[in-house]
């Protein structure tokens, strides 16, 4: 930092002991970017580096009349107003009391599909079951396996014994057969 930057920030802080909002606003223009860096280096969360930022800066208002311009950098004063102010969040964070194990396993929501989910899935089955029906039986067979099983187009197409651009055609009309009956 230069001595003209230096000696600024000296006069805004003193500035900002006296009352100054002006000042108070240059010091933040000039030092927030470095001052929030700070406290997220230390809490690793940026809403609440953001809301540390703020107590900072509520602390230099009410401190600025206890800088002591003795030579040494302002923004040392202002970044240790910072960290510790990081720190002491970051303390305050650790020592909330844990969840207990059985409260926190309530919390987590359960992956297993619910009941309404279920009978979703059967109801669509079901209908997609009777749209199968309405197929050819080679058809209804062909999407089962491509679709529903995994088979490959190229291993339908060996196993029916058809060209593999027949069997995809095959198969695209019958997914639009599918398609209208389902849209029904």
């Amino acid at each position: 930092m230069t001595d003209v930057r230096r000696t600024e920030l000296e006069q805004l802080i003193a500035r900002v002991a006296l009352g100054d909002r002006d000042a108070f606003d240059q010091i933040y223009e000039a030092t927030s970017a470095k001052l929030h860096a700070v406290c997220l280096s230390v809490l690793k969360d940026r809403p609440e580096a953001e809301e540390t930022l703020q107590e900072v800066y509520i602390r230099i208002w009410q401190n600025a009349s206890r800088y002591a311009a003795n030579g040494l950098s302002p923004m040392t004063w202002l970044i240790t107003i910072a960290r510790n102010r990081a720190i002491d969040r970051l303390r305050a964070r650790s020592s909330r009391p844990a969840t207990a194990p059985a409260e926190a396993a309530e919390c987590v929501p359960c992956d297993a599909p619910g009941p309404e989910h279920a009978a979703i899935h059967a109801q669509q089955r079901r209908l997609l079951d009777e749209c199968l029906a309405q197929l050819a039986a080679p058809q209804a067979h062909a999407v089962r396996a491509v679709y529903l099983e995994g088979v490959t187009y190229a291993d339908l197409a060996k196993r029916e014994g058809m060209p593999i651009n027949t069997v995809r055609s095959w198969l695209r009309r019958s997914l639009l057969r599918l398609k209208d009956c389902v849209s029904q």
